[in-house]
């Protein structure tokens, strides 16, 4: 519903991307984001951060935790630094203590995970599967490698989170938010105040101000950081796709080997209702198959005691009546010489003696000519996919033996692509216009995730079409851009800063005024008149505070400062994005009542429900920390901190 009564509603814990275990919860209970807890390496050591019953916690985790929140952050901002994850620090160490407490806590308590259901979750992560979508070994291996992840490290974060769906669900299992707590919130949000409002706008103030080159020069020096170019990088890569194997093509042989192949997965699909009885001697399925060729199939088997209902089998495919029946009567009952109607046996089996009735028969209708044509297209689909890897294998093997980047790719016949200096959002710098390919986009994270001196590594292209080999050939470190490159930026900021400086000295005015006790009008009236500057009348509203849900996130500050406001109070808000200074008064307040409408009372409690379960869950895993006696080594913690975000 409404944000603010979401704040007022929301406990510390409740960031979905600082605390894994509740990001479990909003997700219902699935292991959506296994990017959290993945791991990396920025240095540091192995003293203890955190230690409890049977687990620790090491500065190394922390490390890692905190290189590859910087990775997931920069999937959305590519050029994010560690210094954008300072507010997030203390509860990434949290989260780590938490995670390691409760599957000591499992494990305390016998409640451990089979290797099969580790295998199973691994199976079904994105990026282990080939080209056919089956898992593969190779496929594997190049996850792991792409997330800097060992087999060790990747069953650990997985088996964490296993644990943190199985015991925490049901603690949290079906919260309900009573009527009487969910009562006054909804009377809140049907609180109406009106307010008034006086904008100071930056840009016709930034008209009227000019400034000298020195000053611009001068401006540029100080705010250095803000004009900084992000990291750039020369890379070297080499693609692997589908273009690569266009020549590759399903042979005649090989299509008629799989036209011809009965009952493999190309044979034409028939569909036969077939009805059956299983009998241990010959003698009597003898005298049912008899009986079955002279009437009914039903009457047959009734005389050894079984109804229509036990013999009919219904509609089966040939891979299905296999399994049930065997596959020599299977074949029997498949075979092209059937006709519907026939019965066919007796045939012996590891169960029994089988008598089979086949009721009717549907055959595909593709012609031979567009079977052929399907067969020729998956044929070949698989055959470029197998070719592909293939040429993966040789040059991961040519690596291996010590082969460069160019002897490895030479050696496959592949075309190299040197990039010009790129930021980790692919944008290039020189003016080239140089566009970095939409399907390689992984491979560009994959680069800004490599040190100098590493090792080439294989990615995957975005399109799953096939795979691309990379290199880092040079880094540019991070520096402002030449002031002669950006003087018309740096003069138009400039001339802004100070035309919001001027807006948030005329805003001080105006509320000076209007605490000295004059109207908010005539304050904004006698500023104008002796700064000599135009300033528009202040605007009233009114509104609910239900109104701004409608409004979604994207609710302007004024309004926002509008609903914390005592009444008669004023205060400033900015929006210096847009180029606003604001002057808020409220100017009257009338409290609101739920008690007609139950309905919102009712919404309300729904939506408390997501954060009284966070709140229930965090108290369960404070009960758990609790349990395993977990010790915070505070000194590690902030050696930590400072080493990884700075001073």
């Amino acid at each position: 519903m409404l944000s603010s009564t979401r704040n007022l509603s929301k406990s510390t814990v409740g960031k979905i991307v600082l605390v894994l275990f509740l990001a479990v919860i909003v997700a219902s209970f699935a292991l959506a984001d296994l990017a959290n807890f993945q791991t990396g390496s920025v240095g540091g050591g192995g003293n203890t951060a955190a230690q409890g019953k049977g687990f620790t916690v090491s500065e190394q985790q922390i490390d890692d935790a905190m290189q590859q929140r910087l990775r997931v952050v920069r999937q959305n901002n590519p050029e994010a630094t560690y210094a954008d994850l300072a507010g997030e620090y203390d509860l990434i160490v949290k989260q780590l203590i938490e995670e390691a407490a409760l599957a000591a806590f499992a494990e305390h308590n016998g409640f451990r995970l089979s290797k099969a259901l580790v295998d199973a979750e691994i199976a079904q992560l994105p990026g282990v599967q080939g080209l056919d979508g089956q898992f593969t070994a190779a496929s594997y291996q190049n996850f792991l490698q792409a997330q800097n992840l060992t087999d060790r490290q990747l069953r650990n974060i997985l088996s964490a989170g296993i644990y943190q769906r199985l015991l925490l669900q049901p603690a949290v299992v079906e919260t309900r938010v009573p009527t009487e707590v969910a009562k006054p919130y909804a009377s809140m949000q049907l609180e109406e105040r009106t307010g008034n409002i006086a904008t100071i706008a930056a840009e016709p103030i930034a008209r009227s101000i000019s400034v000298t080159e020195d000053e611009v020069a001068a401006f540029y020096r100080t705010n250095g950081a803000r004009y900084t170019v992000p990291e750039q990088r020369i890379l070297r890569i080499a693609r692997i796709g589908s273009e690569r194997v266009q020549n590759v093509v399903a042979t005649p042989a090989e299509i008629d080997a799989a036209m011809n192949e009965e009952g493999g997965e190309f044979a034409p699909r028939d569909v036969r209702v077939i009805s059956q009885v299983v009998v241990p001697t010959q003698a009597a399925a003898n005298e049912i198959a008899a009986a079955a060729r002279r009437g009914s199939f039903a009457d047959a088997v009734a005389p050894a005691g079984f109804s229509a209902a036990d013999v009919s089998i219904g509609p089966q495919t040939r891979d299905e009546f296999t399994a049930l029946a065997g596959e020599g009567v299977a074949r029997a009952a498949f075979s092209n010489d059937v006709k519907a109607g026939q019965v066919i046996g007796p045939i012996q089996s590891a169960l029994g003696y089988h008598v089979v009735r086949v009721e009717s028969i549907t055959r595909d209708q593709v012609s031979a000519a567009d079977r052929r044509a399907q067969i020729a297209e998956t044929l070949t689909e698989r055959k470029r996919a197998g070719t592909i890897e293939d040429l993966v294998i040789d040059l991961e093997d040519a690596l291996s033996d010590g082969a460069s980047f160019a002897e490895a790719v030479e050696a496959v016949g592949l075309e190299i692509l040197e990039t010009p200096p790129l930021t980790a959002a692919g944008r290039s710098r020189d003016g080239s216009g140089y566009t970095f390919p939409d399907d390689m986009r992984r491979v560009l994270q994959t680069a800004f995730e490599l040190e100098p001196g590493d090792e080439p590594v294989v990615e995957r292209l975005d399109d799953e079409s096939g795979y691309a080999l990379v290199t880092l050939e040079d880094v540019i470190e991070a520096a402002p851009a030449p002031l002669a490159q950006i003087r018309e930026q740096v003069r138009t900021d400039l001339i802004r800063d100070r035309a919001l400086s001027r807006a948030r000295d005329l805003a001080q005015m105006i509320k000076r005024r209007f605490d000295g006790g004059e109207e908010l009008a005539a304050a904004v009236a006698a500023v104008s008149e002796a700064e000599g500057v135009t300033l528009q009348p202040p605007e009233q509203i009114t509104l609910r505070r239900i109104q701004l849900a409608g409004m979604g996130g994207d609710i302007p500050t004024p309004l926002q400062m509008l609903f914390r406001l005592a009444e008669g109070k004023s205060q400033i808000a900015a929006e210096e994005e847009e180029g606003g200074i604001f002057v808020v008064v409220a100017q009257e307040i009338v409290p609101g009542d739920a008690s007609d409408n139950p309905q919102l009372i009712t919404s309300l409690a729904n939506e408390f429900r997501q954060p009284l379960t966070v709140e229930l869950a965090q108290q369960f895993m404070n009960a758990v920390v609790a349990e395993m006696e977990v010790e915070r080594n505070d000194a590690v913690i902030n050696r930590a901190r400072e080493r990884i975000l700075g001073n």
